[in-house]
């Protein structure tokens, strides 16, 4: 399937594996390349550059076909160094960066000297505009379904994807949500040009996190996610455990009071036990509703094939009711 998201990265489908953090590694993103989509090592997991360029030189060991770097700008006082990361990144031979967070246009520059294409993640359509205004390729565009950092603004994808297709000259793709062939027409059928799957690449055999947290995935349901630090305007949507309800129960006793600090304990450095020791009650972690279309933990290859497989049944059965 070719489309302008395939011909701009030079991959076989239109599938791209979100960064995600602790669970995008070399691994995982060679998996996701191999199987003809676009893998992505997550920058910030790896934290310093030297071990982004490592990072990097394990996944050229392990794929000949391109892949990706996540880059997510944090507002921190304690910022990374994003600099060296970028550095890393083009000395690397990396052709794709996904950008994340804050506005990316400081390292756009560089990026586009040595010739490596930029996708942002955006959860609203303003936000798209603006990542077009300042040269971003193309644009990842999440729906309030997604895991992680969903935005303010609570718009889904039903609504989300057609409002950027009218509004958007660069390709994007469709993000939050995202599992299977159904999700892959629909999404080229309100305007994307492939989608992003985060927490379905999660629950695939190559990805290197505990069997825990495939298992808690495959076994969640729709409604198993929750919306933590609303009040602090940082919202993100994770799977509910124990220190999920502690949370909110916190949030909801300080109210307007309420301070990072007050829940720190739930959401600062507890994902290398949850994605590495599998302790699933350890904090918070991104998770996405998509949890609910996930009953199986297949290799990327098989994950891939289907999908494409699927999406092909679709258009073959849309053609035919539009032939009859």
């Amino acid at each position: 399937m070719k489309t302008a998201i395939t011909e701009m990265f030079g991959i076989e489908h239109p599938i791209i594996q979100g960064g995600m953090h602790y669970v995008g590694f070399a691994e995982m993103a060679a998996a996701v390349s191999n199987a003809g989509g676009l893998g992505i090592i997550t920058g910030l997991t790896q934290g310093t550059p030297e071990k982004l360029a490592n990072e990097i030189a394990r996944c050229k060991d392990m794929t000949d076909k391109p892949f990706g770097v996540n880059l997510t700008f944090l507002p921190t006082v304690n910022a990374p160094d994003y600099p060296g990361l970028v550095k890393a990144i083009i000395d690397g031979g990396v052709k794709v960066v996904e950008t994340a967070g804050n506005n990316p246009q400081q390292v756009l520059p560089y990026f586009k000297e040595a010739g490596v294409k930029v996708i942002h993640k955006c959860t609203s359509v303003r936000h798209a505009l603006k990542a077009q205004s300042i040269g971003c390729d193309a644009v990842s565009v999440d729906g309030f379904e997604c895991g992680g950092h969903p935005g303010e603004d609570d718009i889904p994808n039903f609504i989300l994807l057609p409002r950027a297709a009218d509004e958007l000259e660069i390709p994007f793709v469709s993000s939050g949500g995202m599992a299977d062939g159904r999700s892959l027409v629909a999404s080229l059928a309100m305007g994307a040009e492939g989608m992003n799957m985060g927490t379905r690449f999660i629950a695939t055999k190559e990805a290197p996190v505990h069997e825990n947290v495939k298992a808690a995935i495959v076994a969640a349901s729709e409604l198993d996610t929750r919306l933590v630090m609303r009040p602090l305007r940082n919202t993100e949507r994770v799977m509910t455990n124990d220190a999920v309800e502690e949370l909110l129960k916190i949030e909801k006793e300080k109210g307007d009071d309420l301070k990072f600090e007050d829940i720190i304990e739930q959401v600062a450095g507890v994902y290398p036990r949850i994605m590495m020791e599998g302790d699933m009650d350890a904090g918070a972690w991104s998770c996405g509703m998509v949890a609910g279309l996930i009953n199986d933990i297949p290799t990327c290859q098989e994950l891939i094939d289907r999908i494409m497989s699927e999406a092909e049944d679709i258009l073959a059965r849309m053609n035919a009711m539009a032939n009859a």
